[in-house]
């Protein structure tokens, strides 16, 4: 039973302590927040988190609001195995500094820059990268979503060359104060986006470029994927693949899910915590080969795609298990994703 600590217990963070939380071969053993708000309260008297305070100055705050402390994070990480940073991009330099001292294993988020560790993570395409390592750092969400179904489609299609326009949410469903609210915003205004780049660490030697937008929703990011291919495969081939390969779901717009808010309502009828999509849904009727050019459509969860792939980061950099698809089955069955 391997103990993690989570830093950072914020919209990926809680996400993160839940999963480590259902699985059997580690546990909990703190999380940290810098205020002391609902979700601070909430880890303690709901979920039974033990809870540290990333800013020590602010101890006062926590007793003054009936929130019990543990300690400091530089307390909480001292027994851990492993530490999962999901704190804000701009504090994991700083971070790694600290569990360089400690001596302890951490896990950064795609937030902060691929060198900062010098490794990214994806269970499905480079697992044994991270194994073993001392840090790692789980890529964005839309470079999840994005690697999923092109790791899935390169060995039977050959991948050439990617192209593809990312239309992203303007912000998080709780996150009041950003946008936008009534605009298409070029996000960067320049080719490529920075999630070609992001992929290309973690499936080596792919030509693609990528190009994004914001737009004014909150539910899901959804990906417009243009992929020249080398060898002669059938639409149904393609469809064959991304149906076999979990986190990965192929949905039918004929269906009634045509949209980002109606898979939104799937997941809800799915009964999973918060709500959350693990699996990468790919439009059945957006799936097509026309001659050496494959396009399709797909959605990605931006609160939780990147969930389980936290905790496959886990067993890599533990060397819990060398297998990346016996990983991947692990974490699917104590979640429930298929």
């Amino acid at each position: 039973m391997k103990t993690v600590a989570i830093n950072g217990y914020g919209t990926i963070g809680k996400r993160v302590a839940d999963a480590v939380a259902a699985q059997d071969d580690m546990k909990v053993i703190g999380v940290s927040k810098t205020r002391p708000n609902y979700e601070a309260r909430t880890a303690v008297e709901e979920k039974g988190y033990p809870l540290y305070i990333g800013i020590p100055e602010r101890e006062q705050l926590f007793k003054d609001a009936g929130i019990e402390i543990a300690g400091t994070v530089e307390d909480m990480i001292q027994e851990a195995d492993v530490v999962v940073d999901c704190t804000p991009g701009s504090i994991g330099p700083q971070n790694l500094e600290m569990y360089k001292k400690a001596g302890v294993k951490a896990i950064y988020q795609g937030g902060e820059d691929h060198d900062l560790t010098g490794l990214s993570f994806n269970a499905i395409s480079n697992y044994d990268d991270s194994y073993g390592a001392d840090y790692t750092r789980v890529v964005s969400c839309n470079t999840t979503g994005l690697t999923r179904t092109l790791s899935t489609i390169d060995p039977i299609a050959d991948i050439k060359k990617v192209r593809a326009v990312m239309v992203r949410r303007g912000s998080d469903p709780s996150e009041i104060k950003k946008g936008p609210i009534n605009a298409i915003v070029p996000n960067p205004p320049k080719v490529p986006s920075h999630h070609g780049p992001d992929v290309k660490t973690v499936m080596k030697g792919i030509d693609v470029t990528t190009m994004a937008l914001l737009v004014p929703t909150t539910l899901m990011h959804q990906h417009n994927i243009m992929v020249e291919i080398n060898n002669d495969v059938e639409t149904e081939e393609i469809i064959e693949a991304l149906e076999k390969r979990s986190r990965v779901i192929v949905v039918s717009a004929e269906e009634g899910l045509g949209s980002t808010a109606e898979l939104m309502e799937y997941a809800k009828e799915l009964g999973r915590n918060r709500n959350d999509l693990y699996e990468i849904p790919v439009w059945k009727e957006s799936i097509n080969v026309v001659g050496n050019e494959l396009f399709y459509m797909q959605a990605v969860h931006q609160e939780s795609d990147v969930i389980p792939e936290n905790i496959d980061a886990i067993r890599a950099l533990l060397e819990m298990e060398s297998d990346n698809e016996k990983s991947i089955a692990k974490t699917n069955k104590a979640m429930g994703i298929f």
